[in-house]
């Protein structure tokens, strides 16, 4: 298929020349874009007068049919082709003649690929936001179930505080609402046309750019056309909100991993989401959780090729910018991926709800309780601090916890412990007295999950 720009050349081009500068192996997955794309232009170009109206009718109508063969695969795209732009015009031309030449009046493949990655793109942030809300839905699920089940707080990977596994997951819940609230915010900056800004400084004819805009969904225009064409801010700021749902479900999988190991024993995957070991028939491994934090460093990756691609590159277009479709394709394409896995991974998911008691209840995590308590009793703070410590150190030379430690004992550190000590240190009355906004006291908890359930159902 000849390339587009072919009038000012002599030599054909060499094979090596056409293999490296070809996009097709990767921006032919915008070819319903580029054609929908293309009806809107032509449509534009009919209503203004530039080209006969009925001659844009045959236009679209011939478009519309290219669209619908591709799709039922009847028309395969050819793969020799520079890019879908060529493709796509190519076979419009093959099909109408110099009818199908006069499409690109008007127009530059510069802001037809800026227009078509926009439109792939929006399109793609509505797929991933989907598939976060069934996360989130999976979640809140879990959190219903679990509002009383007790686990030890960590900090530094140390047993902290008294928590609920319901607490724990509403974490990532609220992290993954903060997500949603970035790529709806990209979407929106990203809704904004480039079509009509030619190669980089626009055109004489007298299109109407806002008819285009309103034909294909797009809130305004770009207001400069160097812009138009170059800019790219929208790849890399979608780069980084998939960067951060990858840092959130990373961080989820290893807490998963850790849970799933003998050491914890908090949970256990379904089998139909874990592996074995070709060697030790014991194991049970959790792999998706292990692959998922690992393909976050892919989808760093892609940010850093793209800020990288565009850092040094002068106004307008430079074919660097053709690096941009495989780096933000593949962070779109491995976020869905791990989303998709990650999802029904955490349902099935079995929680050992005795497991995380026992933790909780052998890790001192109610320490902080028993100081408040002696608070309490009007001692001042640091003073309850000091004397809890001593009760830790005491518990622990004699193989006891702050539960089992006798009365005698306690009195013996300070006189203000008294026998209700035990009803203020109990692992269900700490979370239970945790009720201010955002704590793991059921109240709480509960308000949390509407909080979700309003913001994704």
């Amino acid at each position: 298929m000849a390339q587009l720009w072919k009038g000012r050349f002599k030599k054909e081009l060499a094979k090596e020349t056409n293999d490296f500068n070809s996009s097709i192996s990767f921006d032919s997955r915008m070819f319903e874009e580029d054609i929908k794309g293309s009806i809107a232009h032509c449509t534009m170009l009919g209503a203004c007068g530039i080209i006969e109206k009925s001659e844009s009718e045959i236009i679209a109508s011939e478009l519309a049919k290219i669209l619908e063969e591709i799709k039922s695969g009847e028309l395969e795209i050819d793969m020799s082709a520079e890019d879908i732009h060529t493709f796509v015009e190519g076979e419009l031309t093959s099909r109408l003649d110099k009818l199908g030449k006069k499409l690109h009046t008007a127009r530059s493949r510069n802001d037809q690929v800026a227009l078509d990655i926009r439109m792939v793109l929006k399109k793609e942030i509505e797929e991933i936001i989907a598939q976060i809300n069934t996360l989130l839905a999976v979640l809140v699920n879990k959190a219903e179930e679990n509002k009383e089940t007790i686990m030890p707080g960590y900090t530094h990977l140390q047993r902290a505080q008294p928590i609920t596994f319901a607490h724990h997951l509403l974490a990532y819940g609220f992290m993954l609402l903060r997500d949603i609230d970035r790529l709806s915010q990209t979407k929106e900056r990203m809704n904004v046309l480039p079509l009509g800004s030619g190669a980089l400084a626009g055109t004489t004819y007298p299109i109407n750019r806002d008819l285009v805009a309103e034909l294909l969904g797009f809130d305004s225009v770009s207001q400069n056309s160097l812009d138009g064409v170059s800019d790219r801010d929208f790849c890399i700021e979608l780069a980084s909100d998939l960067s951060l749902v990858m840092v959130h479900l990373s961080r989820f999988c290893e807490e998963i991993i850790l849970w799933c190991s003998w050491e914890f024993k908090f949970v256990e995957l379904d089998d139909a989401f874990s592996t074995g070991s070709s060697i030790m028939p014991q194991k049970k491994n959790p792999d998706i959780a292990e692959l998922i934090r690992g393909k976050s460093g892919r989808v760093f990756g892609d940010l850093t090729a793209l800020l990288t691609v565009m850092k040094g590159l002068p106004l307008a277009y430079n074919k660097d910018m053709q690096e941009d479709k495989e780096a933000i394709f593949d962070a779109v394409d491995t976020v869905k991926m791990c989303l998709t896995a990650f999802t029904p991974m955490v349902d099935t998911m079995s929680v050992i709800k005795e497991n995380m008691r026992n933790a909780a209840a052998k890790g001192f995590i109610n320490a902080t309780d028993c100081a408040d308590y002696l608070v309490s009793k009007g001692l001042p703070f640091r003073d309850a601090y000091k004397a809890t410590g001593e009760a830790v150190a005491l518990c622990i030379d004699k193989g006891l916890t702050l539960e089992t430690l006798e009365i005698a004992d306690y009195k013996a550190i300070c006189t203000l412990f008294d026998e209700d000590v035990y009803t203020a240190i109990n692992l269900e009355k700490c979370v239970a007295d945790r009720t201010v906004k955002g704590a793991p006291g059921i109240p709480s908890v509960e308000n949390q999950i509407k909080e979700i359930k309003e913001k994704i159902y």
